[in-house]
């Protein structure tokens, strides 16, 4: 950003000599076009005052990085500065193309473990397993580093080499590999495959350029595989949406040619537009379910609002996040860029889903979430009300299942990862995905895997009491109480122990998830979580009963 305010002077000379010579500024102050001139004039004086005269050096491009962030403080969380250092996160989020290996990984410590591979990049036709150790890279040791230094040294332009030592996590034995990076694409598509044999089931993870022709061809795939397939469920759970016209794609699969998807409206009336589908669909007659929740945002609700509106298949699971705005990315001098709002975007029906109004703040600069009082209401195709104000509300509302203190405690610790590894070189061969169980004996062998480890966590009930001992305690009255608190307190001692076993089933099914990642990677965790997803289960039984269906779109 060099000399980048020095030429924002001269733009800003010659910005008020042709205010001027339009007889503009003859405008009195509470004119919008004068306040800015006279504004961007007072910071540019300011910044040259502070810059002359301040006692220290101030960098430059420092003070005016400030300055950015304090304006975009006024905006709304997606409206941001790109410098041109980051050009290729915005580049990943449009294309999810980047330069690198194709492996995650977690530092703990000292310590970096690779966590999961992508099928088909070159860390798996290297044979990195999940659980390898990264010792170091083009020499540099892994230890000491932090996760976000290592994730930059993994990618690199697409052809460059990186050598890596790695660590059998069993053996201790040391391993060097030459990885050429190359360009990794993450599919839209995580997983496809059927439920039950009749119901077809794909899980979009984003919305990148072609998505709408992925979700295509696994969708035609499975027709092929399955030509009854009497259902398909669209898993848009945890997708954060990405690219408008991938989301008209995918809805022009199962949505009928000319129909609007999605409008926009912004304050450049010009940039006004109707998203209708281009083309004839592949299905407009199958069964279908959108699966949702909290995390499904932007692109997703947009497919999810455009499939409710139109009465064309059931939403099923929790309320969406509730964005309901555009991005679009201007130009800045230096190669830098503006990504900013610039429209609201609103379904079939008319409904803006935006749960949270940026427009209006306290005092205190606050934002909050639209009062359902405020909630406006609308009708689809067939007259059913939807309300806008706060993200997709599901047809079928499933309750969220919440993990047990002590399973969330094992995954933290990476106690369930590290278990999987030992199981995975102790089992060369194991049944497919969709079939593998734990046994009891494995069961029993992670308990004695967990022997003398430290997994003991704090219940809410116990921080609760020790917030009241702590207040007790301060206000003098803890004496009075304390035989009482103490006999509550050691009530509530929990056995970890006990906890294991009373939480077994759940930890059982995170323990093969894992586990099934070492062999299959992520299409077996994915194939393995299935079988006791509670929104999954749901949405099978109601596409397995016609009459239900077509009540819940009534």
């Amino acid at each position: 950003m060099r000399n980048i305010f020095h030429k924002k002077g001269k733009i800003l000379l010659l910005a008020l000599v042709l205010l001027a010579g339009a007889g503009i500024l003859a405008f009195n102050e509470n004119d919008k076009y004068f306040q800015i001139a006279k504004n961007m004039d007072i910071f540019a004086a300011f910044y040259r005052e502070l810059n002359t005269y301040y006692v220290d050096d101030l960098s430059p491009e420092k003070v005016m990085h400030k300055g950015i962030e304090a304006m975009l403080e006024e905006t709304d969380p997606y409206t941001d500065f790109v410098p041109e250092e980051n050009l290729d996160d915005l580049k990943f989020m449009a294309t999810g193309k980047y330069g690198g290996v194709g492996a995650s990984i977690n530092t703990n410590g000292d310590t970096t473990v690779i966590t999961d591979i992508y099928e088909g990049s070159p860390m798996h036709r290297a044979g990195v397993k999940p659980g390898d150790l990264l010792l170091s890279l083009d020499g540099k040791p892994t230890k000491g580093m932090d996760q976000e230094e290592i994730s930059r040294l993994l990618k690199g332009a697409p052809g460059t080499s990186l050598d890596m030592v790695l660590q059998n996590p069993m053996t201790g034995k040391d391993v060097t590999k030459k990885i050429v990076r190359e360009e990794i694409n993450v599919m839209p598509v995580s997983y496809s495959g059927m439920v039950n044999n009749d119901i077809g089931y794909i899980k979009m993870v984003q919305f990148t350029e072609n998505s709408g022709a992925q979700v295509q061809m696994a969708f035609e795939k499975l027709k092929q595989q399955q030509p009854a397939m009497n259902g398909v469920i669209l898993d848009l759970r945890g997708n954060p949406g990405g690219l408008l016209d991938e989301a008209v794609a995918v809805s022009n699969i199962f949505i009928d040619k000319n129909k609007l998807i999605v409008s926009t409206k912004g304050k450049v009336k010009n940039w006004d537009r109707e998203y209708k589908t281009p083309q004839a669909p592949v299905d407009m007659n199958i069964p279908l379910v959108v699966l949702t929740n909290r995390s499904s945002a932007s692109a997703s609700e947009i497919v999810a609002g455009a499939v409710q509106d139109l009465d064309r298949g059931v939403v099923i699971g929790q309320r969406s996040f509730g964005k309901g705005l555009v991005q679009t990315t201007r130009p800045l001098p230096y190669n830098a860029k503006l990504k900013v709002t610039t429209a609201k975007y609103y379904t079939p029906s008319g409904r803006c889903i935006q749960a949270i109004d940026y427009s209006h703040r306290n005092e205190e600069g606050e934002v909050d979430y639209v009062p359902d009082s405020m909630r406006r209401a609308f009708t689809t195709v067939a007259g059913r009300k939807v309300k806008d104000g706060g993200g997709i509300e599901p047809d079928d509302q499933v309750e969220p299942v919440f993990l047990s203190q002590v399973a969330i405690t094992l995954l933290r610790r990476q106690y369930i990862f590290d278990y999987a590894t030992q199981y995975y070189y102790a089992h060369p061969k194991v049944q497919d995905a969709g079939t593998f169980e734990m046994t009891e004996d494995d069961f029993s062998d992670f308990l004695r895997f967990l022997d003398g480890k430290d997994y003991s966590y704090k219940t809410h009930s116990e921080e609760a009491l020790e917030s009241f001992e702590s207040t007790a305690r301060k206000e003098k009255y803890y004496d009075a109480v304390s035989k009482e608190f103490e006999a509550l307190q050691l009530k509530m001692k929990h056995d970890k122990k006990q906890d294991l076993l009373k939480n077994k089933t759940e930890i059982k099914r995170l323990l093969e998830e894992e586990i099934m990642n070492r062999y299959y990677l992520q299409k077996g965790r994915i194939e393995k979580s299935l079988a006791w997803d509670n929104e999954v289960n749901e949405a099978v039984k109601v596409l397995h009963a016609p009459d239900r269906y077509h009540h819940l779109l009534q």
